[in-house]
């Protein structure tokens, strides 16, 4: 009796042709394909046989090809992302999305960049609000005293020998009224200055007047405080609080974390921003502030994002203003050690045109370019490659599996299977 017609062995379309680069070597003596030197196999088994094989050598010889051809595949196998071999295949068996680059100690440097920022000139060289003339705002008291004896003044009663005009306030167009003398314009006035127009229009009025002006409330120069302070809002700018640092504390001081607090400072259509440590470190970044400045306070926006077989797969704000490849590693719990593959760290960034243009020997480079960097740590130095290489705002920090864990992923698909052909052969038994 001939042998049962069993269906032929699915081929593996999961995956890359890659994943059978190891067996291919060796089936290159054949002159097949893995898959196919399998169902070749299991014929031959069947032929040899010659009508007296059993249910169970065909079923155990169907399995084996099948528990290969998963194991060296990957036959769609669950897994975090490409292997290691995927992303550093030859160009020449594919055509990569990116850019492989290996990291040395002149990579890591061409790389890096500068996180540094300042304040340009037009900021730095900014003059000192004048808050000692009158503005716009300002509220003032007025006194007045006239020389009547103990009669009746112009501005006082009987037995008065002065008159208060308290909280005259600066209308906007920089005037107040003084009765006796109108309009008066006060803004752009020292408050010697304006004691003195006031005196001069009040001497026709009454003989040898006596005036004293005084600032109740500056309300002219303000600027806006916003964001991580703890009292944000709008500031009078005063003598003590004419620079940004004295302006930052009157606003009751920076709550965030100073290795990532940004300060940026808006003028007009100019907006520029520096860290918070710099400006505790340079004293010219203690700029003057001018009437309408907005003042904004904010923690570092950038972030990376690690994937793979890591402890930890999730967005990870810098801790920091720069950040090394090690150092991100451990921010994530580092490599899972029961999957995770020394050899196969990766960084995945779209590398600046100038980056690029130094690292890649092909045509001048104008435009970003998909990059990924390889780091080993298995190697003596590649903690120390790593702790050099930095990390920058959006990179992918990704892990490969280590090659044993899909075999072993292999084994436990086909468990059922090598399962089902034991039963297959009790029933043909």
């Amino acid at each position: 009796m001939g042998a049962p017609d069993f269906p032929r062995t699915p081929t593996c379309v999961a995956g890359s042709p890659r994943g059978l680069a190891p067996l291919q070597q060796t089936d290159s003596l054949l002159g097949k394909t893995p898959v196919r030197w399998f169902e070749t196999a299991a014929q031959s088994a069947e032929e040899a046989a010659d009508g007296t094989v059993t249910l169970r050598s065909i079923v155990l010889i169907r399995t084996l090809a099948m528990l290969v051809c998963a194991g060296l595949a990957g036959c769609g196998l669950p897994r975090s992302g490409p292997s290691e071999s995927e992303i550093t295949a030859d160009p020449d068996e594919t055509t990569l999305p990116f850019e492989v680059v290996a990291v040395t100690d002149d990579v890591a440097r061409i790389s890096r960049l500068d996180e540094s920022r300042q304040f340009s000139n037009a900021l730095v060289r900014s003059a000192l609000e004048n808050v000692d003339d009158i503005d716009a705002g300002d509220k003032l008291s007025i006194t007045v005293w006239e020389n009547v004896g103990g009669g009746e003044g112009v501005l006082t009663g009987v037995g008065q020998k002065f008159a208060i005009l308290q909280e005259t306030e600066v209308d906007e167009d920089g005037f107040i009224f003084m009765p006796y003398v109108g309009r008066v314009r006060a803004s752009g006035y020292s408050l010697e200055g304006l004691r003195r127009v006031i005196a001069r229009g009040l001497r026709d009025q009454t003989p040898d007047p006596q005036v004293e002006v005084r600032r109740l409330e500056q309300g002219g120069a303000k600027v806006s405080v916003i964001g991580n302070v703890r009292s944000p809002g709008i500031y009078v700018i005063e003598n003590a609080t004419r620079r940004i640092l004295p302006m930052l504390s009157a606003a009751g001081g920076v709550v965030e974390e100073p290795e990532v607090a940004l300060i940026t400072l808006r003028r007009g259509k100019l907006s520029e921003t520096i860290w918070l440590e710099e400006l505790y470190d340079r004293t010219d970044f203690n700029v003057a502030l001018r009437a309408g400045d907005q003042i904004i306070v904010e923690r570092d926006r950038r972030a990376f994002t690690a994937l793979g077989a890591l402890n930890t797969q999730v967005r990870v704000p810098f801790p920091s203003r720069s950040i090394n490849a090690l150092e991100a590693l451990g921010l994530v719990g580092g490599l899972n050690t029961q999957i995770g593959n020394p050899s196969g760290l990766f960084v995945f960034r779209t590398e600046l045109p100038e980056v690029a243009d130094a690292l890649l020997s092909e045509e001048r480079i104008v435009a970003p370019t998909r990059m990924v960097y390889t780091i080993d740590l298995a190697q003596p130095g590649g903690m120390l490659t790593a702790a050099s290489f930095s990390i920058r705002d959006g990179d992918i920090l990704y892990a490969t599996e280590a090659p044993a864990v899909r075999f072993i992923k292999a084994l436990s698909a086909v468990a059922p299977v090598i399962n089902f052909a034991g039963s297959a052969n009790n029933l043909a038994n």
